[in-house]
């Protein structure tokens, strides 16, 4: 197992006090908490507040830190490490111990195998073996927190799905305070909130925004002698391969042919409002911007965002041999070149 440089990960000097301790895991905590965190950095500040919960757990405590510091003194963070025999005066515990103490699905919470091994046996009698709820989820159950990724293209085209998603819980055993009285919840490792995947079938609402917060009842944890929780889906959408998205404003590109862009057409093209028809003016250039007002998606405040369609000149997929003929003729019949973007003007 690798040996966990306490000092080092709290940022504290081995002389250091109860009250620079306390400081030092408190300025930590902040910044590394995962509900600061974005979705894409949050896995990794997680892990890190949980090596940060445990080195105080250690370091706060001082009959901890006194076993602690007869075996570290010699040993850099990440270094193999076995202590000797009989260190601390404990018989040590193994991880699977450790585990099957405070709960095999995961109950551990985080706590490396360093910890479990040196101070597993003591922590056990400090906070209690054994898996438990917190007294707030022995009747209703606890309400869950999840988010769904979904992009603007399936959201707009509704129906019915089915998702697995990634559900945030307040921690059953601390209640999501995070601590079990001075001690660092098994559980949750200070987090106050387990993650725990839910699978939904779910009706995609009409209209559909950005953030917008679905309660689906009865769909959180289980209750012990009363209802469930229920579970509070958070909808986030992104861009696609056809859609963009620009705050309650969404942006196509919408292809025209050559022709249709010369003398005007009218098209039709996907909104949040269904199919509509697009008046395009005759000689409409390549990247023309057409806003379709009150067409794009609810922005929350009562109000809609704008549709934007930007036409993008392209040739059908099959040609008549006519048609290759009259463009062959059109870029015979004169000099004029197109230009602009990355292309080099012609001298």
């Amino acid at each position: 197992m690798k040996f966990q440089d306490y000092y080092e990960i709290l940022g504290v000097p081995r002389s250091a006090g109860e009250e620079d301790i306390k400081r030092a895991y408190r300025k930590l905590a902040l910044k590394w908490h995962p509900d600061r965190h974005k979705s894409e950095t949050r896995k990794d500040a997680e892990e890190r507040f949980k090596r940060i919960s445990e080195a105080y757990e250690v370091l706060s405590d001082p009959d901890k830190r006194r076993k602690y510091d007869q075996f570290g003194e010699h040993w850099k963070q990440g270094q193999e490490f076995t202590p000797p025999p009989g260190a601390g005066g404990a018989r040590r515990m193994s991880r699977e111990e450790f585990e099957r103490m405070f709960g095999g699905d995961g109950g551990a919470g985080g706590f490396s195998d360093f910890f479990a091994n040196i101070f597993g046996e003591q922590f056990g009698r400090d906070v209690g073996g054994g898996a438990r709820r917190h007294a707030r989820f022995r009747e209703r159950g606890a309400d869950v927190q999840a988010e769904l990724a979904l992009g603007v293209g399936d959201a707009l085209a509704g129906g019915k799905r089915r998702f697995e998603i990634p559900a945030s819980m307040p921690c059953p055993r601390c209640g999501g305070t995070g601590f079990l009285g001075k001690h660092v919840c098994p559980t949750c490792m200070g987090v106050g909130t387990v993650q725990k995947n839910r699978t939904v079938e779910l009706s995609l609402p009409r209209p559909v925004r950005d953030g917008q917060t679905l309660r689906l009842r009865g769909l959180g944890e289980p209750g012990e002698g009363g209802e469930a929780g229920d579970l509070l889906l958070s909808l986030r959408l992104h861009g696609d391969e056809t859609f963009r998205l620009s705050g309650a404003d969404i942006e196509a590109d919408v292809p025209l042919a050559p022709w249709e862009a010369l003398a005007g057409a009218r098209v039709d093209v996907r909104t949040p409002d269904g199919v509509v028809t697009l008046t395009v003016p005759p000689g409409t250039r390549a990247g023309t911007r057409l806003r379709l007002r009150g067409r794009g998606l609810d922005d929350g405040h009562g109000g809609r965002g704008d549709f934007f369609a930007v036409v993008r000149l392209a040739l059908p997929d099959a040609l008549t041999a006519e048609q290759r003929e009259l463009l062959a003729r059109a870029g015979s019949a004169g000099s004029a070149s197109v230009h602009g973007g990355a292309r080099q003007a012609s001298s």
